[in-house]
């Protein structure tokens, strides 16, 4: 099984607030957001968006450049599907984000919630840095939530990295300027307890 057809399954087997991944609202990363372009014509791309309820805030915030990117289909089209008429208002990217084909210097800010923690291959993070760095505007920001040092190392069925601030620094590389980190709890649906660490990064 590839990986599109690992997540297909994946959201085809769970409701959306079912995966372990779920919050109802990602409050840390729209606070992130919020403070890192106030500019509500702000180009933003949600990288692994999935079901995320994220386009959904953006869209009550009143950001209208919005991206979201996902390998499932069936992510994406539950989304579309939630939304309704203003699923209109966003551009969707069906892709693997180490393989996606983006415009160069497009976005004024990459926000990523749980997707550069599985890319467990060095190959793999080249590839996503790269297209980060070419998608994402001079000055740009980086909002991106991984597992931190005390979080699993397993998830989905699948083995994941874990990241401290200096870890993630050093794999974003001398291009990224670490602006901020903190360390949260997220409680999942099953009530289990996994450590994220959140930083935002600006592009130099």
């Amino acid at each position: 099984m590839d990986d599109k057809e690992h997540w297909e399954a994946v959201y085809r087997a769970k409701a959306s607030d079912a995966v372990s991944w779920y919050r109802p609202h990602l409050d840390t990363s729209l606070r992130l957001i919020d403070e890192a372009v106030p500019d509500r014509n702000t180009a933003i791309i949600d990288v692994g968006g999935g079901e995320s309820t994220l386009v959904d805030d953006l869209l009550q915030r009143g950001y209208r450049n919005l991206t979201v990117l996902d390998m499932s289909t069936v992510a994406l089209d539950a989304t579309k599907q939630r939304l309704g008429s203003i699923a209109g208002q966003v551009t969707w990217v069906e892709s693997d984000i180490t393989l996606a084909d983006l415009p160069e210097h497009r976005y004024h800010v990459w926000h990523d919630r749980a997707v550069f923690h599985f890319l467990t291959e060095s190959s793999q993070r080249d590839a996503y840095i790269h297209l980060l760095t070419r998608a994402l505007r001079p000055d740009g920001r980086v909002v991106i939530a991984t597992f931190g040092p005390m979080g699993p190392v397993r998830c989905s069925g699948l083995d994941v990295r874990r990241y401290d601030a200096q870890q993630l620094s050093d794999e974003f590389g001398a291009g990224f300027e670490l602006v901020t980190s903190t360390l949260e709890d997220h409680h999942t649906p099953a009530g289990a307890a996994q450590q994220f660490l959140y930083c935002t990064f600006r592009k130099l």
